[in-house]
């Protein structure tokens, strides 16, 4: 096989740990002599070992039988290896310390605490690197944390379920408006999301879990409450959550101060007054927009004071299909 082949493989199987590695990026690493696969491994885990230690460690399995030295091998990885110590350690040393003298690379890392410095480790060990093989697939892959480097904040989406005339909710009541297939899907949005924001009049009214309920492991999301009014800690939305409760107003502020976060993506499930003051705010991303086929009527609440709201905001209707009997639109911001 040849690398990009090889690379296409790493990135697909990647994909698998994108629920459990999260908030970090997927990364997929294999381990090669000429063109024969030795190991594999993948970033599986939050807090974990990076793909390239696993890659590596499963490849020593092999040592003396497949391959005599690790100097023989060739070590590619979807992502630069990081050179940071963090939670573990550094890749970049790693893979010096076991002997490569080739290593390709899919994507230079975005993140400035790594981007480039992995790469001068290698370089400077009289590591052989190639960069560049199927970059962009490599972004796509991890557009959350790709978009919060360059950006200098985390991506947000909101997301809202609206009645056929534009309606939110009735006053103070609890009702669901979307049907339950939109509503699993609803799961498997959470899923994809580093952390969930809402407002404290959601937590009063609706005393939601807002985690996301699905058939398999994912590393879920922190939740973020922005309230300056006394709420129940002992509601359900707190129960086995790592939450920040945050009761200043200024959502530019909140939003950019988790910049320096390993927070990349947040997802906003909050009532009209919250989601129009962040579209207002123009700090939104992506807006995910359920609509029932029945109404709600005058005395239900309304999600936006004008028509074409949301394209007034400068957003662009990317996809649109159907749910069971409801609509869901994703738009865009228009940049």
């Amino acid at each position: 096989m040849i690398y990009g082949d090889l690379m296409l493989r790493a990135i697909k199987k990647a994909d698998l740990f994108k629920y459990s590695a999260k908030p970090n990026p997927v990364v997929g690493a294999i381990v090669l002599k000429e063109n024969e696969i030795i190991s594999e491994g993948y970033h599986e885990i939050y807090g974990k070992n990076h793909a390239e230690i696993n890659a590596i460690e499963e490849a020593k399995k092999y040592l003396g039988k497949r391959f005599k030295d690790f100097s023989e091998l060739t070590l590619l990885c979807t992502l630069e290896p990081c050179s940071h110590v963090g939670k573990t350690g550094s890749c970049a040393n790693f893979i010096v310390k076991t002997g490569f003298k080739k290593v390709v690379i899919g994507a230079v890392d975005p993140n400035p605490y790594v981007s480039g410095r992995g790469i001068k480790i290698l370089e400077k060990n009289q590591i052989h690197v190639e960069v560049g093989l199927h970059a962009d697939l490599v972004e796509k892959q991890n557009k959350f944390f790709f978009y919060k480097h360059k950006k200098n904040k985390p991506y947000v989406t909101v997301k809202i379920a609206s009645s056929l005339d534009g309606k939110s909710h009735y006053k103070n009541k609890k009702n669901f408006i979307t049907t339950e297939s939109s509503r699993k899907d609803v799961q498997l949005i959470r899923a994809n999301y580093d952390a969930i924001l809402t407002g404290g009049n959601t937590l009063r009214i609706d005393d939601p879990k807002m985690d996301a309920r699905v058939d398999f492991f994912v590393n879920q999301a922190k939740k973020i409450l922005l309230t300056n009014k006394p709420y129940d800690n002992n509601s359900i939305f707190f129960k086995d959550a790592s939450v920040d409760v945050i009761n200043i107003t200024n959502l530019q502020e909140i939003i950019y101060s988790y910049k320096d976060s390993e927070i990349c993506s947040i997802l906003v499930e909050a009532g009209p007054k919250l989601v129009n003051a962040f579209l207002h705010e123009q700090i939104v991303d992506e807006l995910i927009v359920y609509t029932s086929k029945d109404e709600l009527g005058e005395n239900a609440v309304s999600w936006f004071d004008e028509d074409n709201a949301i394209e007034n905001y400068g957003f662009k209707l990317e996809s649109s299909y159907k749910i069971d009997t409801d609509t869901k639109e994703i738009f865009k911001r228009d940049d």
